[in-house]
């Protein structure tokens, strides 16, 4: 019955999220819904094989957005792509490290949520290389909400912003039965692949990098249809959300002017790379400032294709430096965490 509740509470959550057009909108309300629970005192757990097929899913996901035509302007200007990847990705470990110092946050916590990549897939990192889920979501999701907010009402005010408005989601389409085939295939694999090489973020990695070869290669997409990814974000959603005390929430709350002031100045960050890309490349500053943006990938792809800017440019960037925060974040949240004092307790048991 306590799951039927959480599920019950969770979907009113998502639907309304949806309705307000929120990014992650379906995991964002299971992991407010399983918070709701667990600081009531709801005992509750996720199994770890769910959200390792969770992670899969999610990677195979992300697999969709990898497609060689969209990394085309990486390759032609690879040069400007990685100066402005790995100065942005240098100013989020800085801003980390500095929350780190100050004992604001825990050190690969600090770390992880700072990381310009993905929400979602940070989040699953975080939690694979030992950080504190909880906070890491606390940071990453509250810099989507600033970041696309911000970027909607640049957008808007630099002219050429059409909104539109989102297609309804098909939630009973299943796709192909072999699309799925390839799915399961995927999914089950990298699972089985990452418990045995014990792979940090190996569940989400290893779906990403097959999945992405089986598009260049055979010309194979793994089918994602919308009710198994609702299931794919409520697994990750609750399994982070159950882990919350009431102890955490107020170590959050206690920090949040400071995780702003942080966000606020990776924002500056970007404002500051794409006016190098405005004079360097040639873009219009609001494709530069899309392009630079340290929000999660998704919300400045609606941005960009709602605007008068070189899409194109701006999700190859985007998509860039979400490839290196995943090759480079564990060993770098790891060397950076070693020179930071002793992480400060949150309270309540860590992940």
């Amino acid at each position: 019955m306590r799951w039927l509740a959480l599920g019950l509470v969770s979907a009113a959550l998502s639907a309304a999220l949806l309705a307000l057009h929120v990014p992650a909108a379906v995991l964002l309300g299971c992991m407010l819904g399983a918070l709701v629970f667990s600081t009531r005192g709801v005992q509750l757990a996720v199994p770890h094989i769910a959200f390792g097929w969770g992670q899969g899913l999610l990677g195979c996901l992300m697999a969709q957005s990898l497609h060689p035509a969209q990394l085309g302007p990486v390759l032609r200007q690879w040069p400007l792509f990685l100066a402005g990847t790995v100065l942005l990705i240098a100013a989020s470990s800085a801003l980390g490290w500095w929350l780190m110092r100050r004992q604001v946050m825990p050190g690969t916590t600090a770390l992880w949520g700072m990381a310009p990549g993905a929400a979602s897939a940070m989040v699953v990192m975080a939690d694979q290389c030992g950080a504190d889920v909880r906070l890491v979501a606390f940071m990453q999701y509250t810099r989507v909400v600033v970041v696309t907010l911000v970027a909607a009402l640049v957008a808007r005010a630099a002219g050429g912003h059409q909104p539109m408005e989102p297609a309804a989601v098909q939630w009973l389409a299943m796709g192909a039965p072999a699309d799925l085939l390839v799915t399961a295939a995927l999914v089950l694999g990298g699972a089985w692949l990452a418990r045995r090489w014990t792979l940090p973020g190996g569940a989400m990695v290893l779906p990403l990098v097959a999945a992405v070869a089986v598009q260049v290669g055979w010309g194979l997409t793994p089918g994602l249809p919308p009710a198994l990814m609702a299931l794919a974000y409520a697994a990750i959603g609750w399994s982070v959300g159950l882990r919350f005390t009431r102890a955490v929430l107020l170590h959050a709350w206690r920090a949040l002017p400071q995780v702003l002031a942080a966000i606020g100045l990776l924002m500056g960050a970007g404002m500051a790379l794409g006016a190098v890309l405005v004079g360097a490349a040639g873009l219009d500053p609001l494709s530069a400032y899309l392009a630079t943006s340290p929000g999660g990938t998704d919300s400045m792809a609606v941005i960009a294709a709602t605007s008068a800017v070189e899409t194109s440019f701006v999700m190859a960037m985007q998509l860039a430096r979400f490839l290196m925060v995943l090759v480079t974040g564990p060993p770098l949240t790891r060397w950076l965490a070693r020179q930071g004092p002793p992480a400060p307790d949150p309270g309540g048991p860590g992940p």
